[in-house]
C-alpha cells in the first residue's frame, strides 16, 4: 500500500526550500541580478504562498500564520530588521487571497494577483526601508530599477512554476 505524504507537510518543506531558495539565488547570481543600477529581487518565499492560496485549502494549511512565521525568519535571516516582513506577508496572502476569490479559477486571474502581490509587497518594503532611513532612492527611481524588474523575475518564475505545483497539489486533494 502506498502512503501520501499529507498536503500541509508538502507546503511546509516547500516553503523552507523556497526561503532557503531566495537567497541561494541572490547569492549565486549576484552579480547578474544586483548590477547597479537595478535589482532584481527573486521572492519565491511569497510565489510558494501565493500559490498555496490558488491551489490549497487556506484554512487547513494556515496560511496567514505560516506567512506570518516565514516572515519572521525572513526578517532575521535575511533583513536583519525585524518585523517588516512579519506583517507584510500575512497582509499580501490575505490581499491576494481576497483577490483571487472574485476572480474565476485560472492562470491569468493568478498572473494577474501575483502581479499584484509581488508589487504590495516590494512596495511595502521600500516604503518601510525609507521610513527608517535605509531606502534613499525617489520613487520613479524604485519604480525603475527595482520594482519592474523584480516583477519581470517574478512573473517568469510564476509562469514556470504555476502548471507545476498546481498539479502536486492536485495530485494530493483529498
Amino acid at each position: 500500500m502506498k502512503r501520501r505524504v499529507p498536503i500541509a507537510a508538502i507546503f511546509i518543506i516547500g516553503l523552507f526550500i523556497a526561503f532557503f531558495l531566495d537567497g541561494s539565488i541572490s547569492q549565486m547570481f549576484s552579480g547578474t541580478l544586483f548590477k547597479y543600477p537595478n535589482a532584481l529581487v527573486p521572492n519565491l518565499t511569497l510565489l510558494w504562498l501565493i500559490l498555496a492560496v490558488f491551489f490549497g485549502n487556506t484554512q487547513k494549511l494556515h496560511l496567514e500564520l505560516w506567512a506570518a512565521v516565514i516572515g519572521f525568519i525572513f526578517d532575521m535571516y535575511y533583513t536583519g530588521l525585524l518585523g517588516v516582513y512579519v506583517f507584510i506577508f500575512p497582509l499580501v496572502v490575505y490581499l491576494c487571497y481576497t483577490v483571487y476569490q472574485m476572480l474565476p479559477p485560472n492562470f491569468l486571474s493568478g498572473f494577474l494577483v501575483y502581479f499584484l502581490g509581488i508589487t504590495v509587497l516590494v512596495s511595502l518594503g521600500f516604503v518601510a526601508n525609507a521610513f527608517i532611513g535605509e531606502a534613499d532612492a525617489s520613487i520613479s527611481e524604485f519604480m525603475v530599477n527595482t520594482l519592474a524588474p523584480t516583477l519581470a523575475l517574478n512573473l517568469v518564475f510564476m509562469a514556470l512554476s504555476y502548471f507545476p505545483i498546481g498539479a502536486l497539489y492536485r495530485s494530493h486533494k483529498r
